[in-house]
């Protein structure tokens, strides 16, 4: 590894310097990794894909707006926990570094397009929120569903042409400029701009939040003050206390989930990594799939209109699963009664 930290910008455009990206040692690192990416890319894909049927299979949700920015948000987690896991494994864990320069920039910029959207949904669903507790008299007004699928449009085109940028010409190769230490290819530069991006989206998200809950406790407060029609109130109460604790979940996982690779790949444009270091972003690195994983639990599945189909869905399964079982058995009655007569 120190030759390869010896190494100019120039040489490190070249393949071969891809071993030096190569940084899980063992083999139980290698299976560690593996296991984590299979583990929460395989319940990413399964939630998510249960949310798209769950919304889409109801004609009264995927009308609505906030449905619709659900909908992104597990579009661009299946697609980030598919994109992620197959190139982060193949990398890593099987060492496949036979490929182009361009081949890599598009695996990476289908990565950062897939969580940038992940990212840039969530705030979709945070603005929506926070317009629907400011402003509910005027929510319907302000968020149609033609403004909604033209925000998801300007969120998804935003987030691959920033994606697409290394892949367009500007990396380190291309520019001959300084290289990142954590990725192969990708200028310090392009890198700073995608971190303040990044940075953008998870600072807008958590203020939205922090208004929505705080307009909740002071609705609780202000039900506390005046016992009038308690039995409305505590309903409302008991709803504005959900909503809290559900906000509460979500800044508290987007926060855990993003800040230990952001906090490191900040530090990698000041200063030299370790390789203990670039060891622990590659597992943190997991973490954003933990959060595509957990994400459809927060959001769509606390939701009481989606949890409704959901247990809609079981009891047709266990309708059918009854059925099957028991129509063996009525069809060889039927055969008995047949040979009897």
């Amino acid at each position: 590894m120190d030759i390869c930290k010896a190494h100019e910008n120039a040489s490190k455009c070249s393949v071969n310097t891809m071993k030096c990206f190569l940084v899980l040692s063992t083999q139980a690192q290698k299976i560690s990794i593996a296991t984590l990416c299979g583990l929460f890319g395989t319940l990413c894909i399964f939630e998510n894909s249960l949310v798209l049927y769950l919304i889409f299979s109801s004609p009264g949700t995927r009308r609505k707006p906030s449905y619709i920015f659900i909908s992104s948000l597990a579009l661009a987690d299946i697609l980030a926990s598919i994109i992620f896991v197959c190139s982060f494994v193949n990398f890593h864990v099987f060492n496949e570094i036979d490929f182009s320069k361009e081949t890599f920039l598009l695996q990476l910029g289908g990565v950062n397009t897939s969580f940038s959207a992940s990212l840039s949904s969530l705030l979709l669903t945070a603005l929506d929120r926070y317009i629907s507790i400011s402003r509910p008299s005027e929510y319907k007004l302000l968020m149609t569903r033609k403004r909604a699928w033209i925000a998801l449009v300007v969120l998804w085109v935003t987030c691959a042409t920033i994606a697409s940028l290394p892949l367009l010409g500007w990396n380190c190769c291309t520019l001959n400029s300084t290289c990142s230490e954590l990725f192969p290819f990708v200028d310090d530069n392009y890198l700073s701009i995608w971190i303040c991006f990044i940075m953008v989206l998870l600072v807008c998200i958590i203020y939205a939040y922090t208004h929505v809950l705080w307009r909740a406790h002071q609705h609780v407060a202000y039900m506390e003050k005046c016992q009038v029609q308690v039995g409305r109130q505590n309903t409302r109460m008991r709803m504005d206390v959900m909503l809290a604790k559900t906000l509460v979940m979500v800044l508290t996982v987007l926060v855990l989930c993003w800040s230990p690779i952001l906090v490191l790949m900040i530090y990698s444009i000041f200063a030299r990594l370790s390789n203990h270091l670039r060891k622990v972003f590659a597992f943190c690195s997991t973490l954003c799939l933990l959060n595509s994983m957990v994400n459809p639990i927060i959001y769509a599945l606390r939701s009481k209109e989606l949890y409704s189909s959901l247990r809609m869905v079981f009891s047709r399964f266990r309708r059918q699963l009854k059925a099957s079982e028991e129509s063996p058995e009525v069809e060889s009655t039927h055969k008995s009664s047949m040979i009897e007569t």
